[in-house]
């Protein structure tokens, strides 16, 4: 029997962009089998909209407070929400 499918929407702040953090992010998730998007935001700071099995959504989450090498992180904050459905998961372009 399969976990049920949540959705979480997580923010992270600090040294989060410019330092390979939404690629990495999205190879973590597509590692963990979860879809959704991550992009940056015009603040510096970087957002992910995920979807999966609640395990798999709190392993992201943690994987977030290190992020790549590159990056310092200082905050994570997250929150459910509806699921959308998503598919894949991708890197958004742009801010």
């Amino acid at each position: 029997m399969s976990s049920p499918i949540e959705h979480r929407t997580i923010h992270v702040q600090g040294l989060v962009q410019g330092v390979f953090f939404r690629q990495s992010t999205q190879q973590e998730a597509r590692r963990l089998g979860l879809t959704g998007t991550v992009r940056n935001n015009p603040a510096g700071t970087v957002s992910i909209e995920a979807e999966g099995p609640s395990e798999a959504l709190d392993q992201l989450q943690a994987w977030c407070r290190q992020g790549p090498p590159a990056a310092r992180v200082q905050s994570v904050e997250a929150s459910p929400g509806p699921v959308q459905g998503c598919q894949t998961f991708e890197v958004l372009r742009g801010r």
